[in-house]
């Protein structure tokens, strides 16, 4: 593997800030390829679809390739590839379409370790129509969430599953495989938000057997653009379309008006961006994508097990979990002080974390918000040993 992490700070020209960036919650910074796909883009003649002239098929041809890119980048096929604004707006297209055919009695199960992203639009349909949330409880010591817990948490009355990859607050990267075993034995649909996995991750939606996949652009650097990606396309033409255009057909029936074209030109760019990580990677997109993914995971990996071991041996600090299967984002508190006070002083230093005061999504199951919340950190591909040694640093002399 020949992961340079040298050579992809050079793609960001952000990094000429002086700061370092622990911001992953809110995703990565944007490499120089993707601004320049928009900026270009934007430049361009581009009309709307459906025309015999350039502009026009030029605003096709980027959607088309727009589908492929996602599908090289989750497994699947492009004419199963929804676009859309971003990863929260398209779940709520998705439940609402669905919800459409549930009833009173009808239940969803969702889980204590999603974002709030995953978790509103379920919560929200549900309350419409009657139906009943179950939830898939965490454990308080090491974030885990226990796949086991699923086979009595669906029913026949199940109507969909939705869980995480993986977590952005704390990193924990759960078995889903299983509960989407568990699932499938009652009929329900499996949504899987992929959105914090996508960017250290190779994803194979096939070989998950989930029903759907959301990604957000945002989470590896890509412009604010979300995608549902669907393991049979034919599921399309068998929920309720929110097209304007009433013969709408495939992706375009979850599609609510024009889209995006420059953005989307920066989604292809990102993608691709993101099967360059490494190298040595060689052959088709999804392939390269296979082999840089793979490679970012062993070398966030090195980079995660670092931190938490220097964290741990700090008395004042406390990491929040320890799940067994990560990506690169953890959590900690820090004795006798507020999460604020705590991100303010990293701030100070040259540092940039957020603050979340347990209020809310897992750290309030968690009990956070009786220490003072906690701050979250988030390593990005170009996070390297000298920016983790000064987090340490830092975090020793506050006291």
């Amino acid at each position: 593997m020949a992961f340079d992490v040298a050579r992809i700070r050079g793609l960001f020209p952000a990094l000429g800030d002086g700061w370092i960036h622990f911001d992953g919650a809110a995703g990565m910074l944007v490499p120089e390829q993707v601004a320049s796909a928009v900026s270009t883009a934007m430049r361009a003649p581009v009309s709307g679809p459906g025309g015999a002239f350039p502009a026009s098929q030029r605003a096709e041809s980027i959607v088309t390739a727009a589908r492929r890119a996602v599908a090289d980048l989750v497994g699947a096929e492009p004419a199963s590839v929804v676009l859309g604004p971003s990863a929260p707006v398209m779940l709520r297209r998705l439940v609402d379409a669905l919800a459409e055919r549930w009833t009173i009695g009808d239940e969803v199960v969702v889980s204590r370790l999603d974002e709030q992203a995953n978790l509103a639009p379920w919560q929200r349909a549900a309350k419409r129509v009657g139906a009943v949330v179950r939830w898939g409880e965490i454990d308080i010591e090491t974030c885990e969430l226990p796949a086991w817990q699923y086979e009595n948490l669906v029913s026949a009355r199940t109507k969909a599953v939705a869980v995480t990859l993986a977590s952005g607050s704390v990193g924990t990267r759960p078995d889903v495989p299983t509960v989407i075993e568990f699932a499938k034995r009652v009929g329900a649909l499996v949504v899987v938000d992929a959105t914090y996995a996508a960017p250290f991750v190779p994803l194979d939606l096939a070989e998950l057997g989930a029903d759907v996949m959301v990604v957000s652009a945002q989470a590896w650097g890509g412009p604010s653009v979300g995608a549902l990606v669907f393991r049979d396309p034919e599921m399309l033409e068998r929920i309720s379309s929110v097209s304007l255009d009433p013969g709408a057909r495939g992706p375009a029936r979850l599609e609510l008006g024009p889209h995006a074209h420059p953005l989307l030109a920066g989604l292809v760019a990102s993608i691709d961006y993101l099967a360059g990580l490494d190298d040595a990677a060689t052959g088709s997109r999804r392939e390269r994508l296979v082999t840089s993914l793979g490679s970012a995971k062993s070398y966030h990996a090195g980079l995660l097990a670092q931190l938490s071991t220097e964290l741990r041996s700090l008395r004042h600090i406390m990491v929040i979990g320890d799940a067994m299967r990560r990506i690169p984002a953890l959590a900690f508190a820090v004795a006798g002080k507020k999460s604020p006070e705590v991100a303010e002083y990293l701030a100070s230093q040259g540092l940039c974390a957020f603050a979340d005061d347990g209020s809310s999504g897992v750290f309030a199951s968690l009990g956070v918000g009786e220490v003072g919340g906690a701050v979250r950190i988030g390593l990005a591909h170009y996070s390297n040993v000298f920016e983790i040694n000064q987090l340490v640093r830092v975090l020793e002399e506050l006291r």
